[in-house]
């Protein structure tokens, strides 16, 4: 079973590096964009056949190591 995990800063947290991604933007002609907040995708093959149990598991992560609840949100997809 495989699972991905979308993990973003919460809203109202500064993105540093989505401003610096901005800004990159902006010099290169794309003067359009007026936010950007960057993220990370974490992809896992998971030995779990229950996609409850597998759910369950990768919420886990998420709270123990893969995301920083502080300051962070998460979303999982089981497939």
């Amino acid at each position: 079973m495989k699972a991905r995990v979308h993990v973003m800063l919460k809203d109202g947290v500064l993105d540093p590096q989505g401003e610096a991604v901005r800004h990159a933007l902006g010099t290169l002609g794309f003067s359009g964009v007026e936010t950007v907040r960057q993220g990370k995708v974490i992809d896992l093959e998971l030995s779990a056949t229950d996609r409850a149990a597998a759910e369950a598991e990768v919420k886990a992560m998420c709270e123990k190591l893969l995301a920083n609840t502080v300051i962070e949100k998460y979303t999982i997809e089981i497939a």
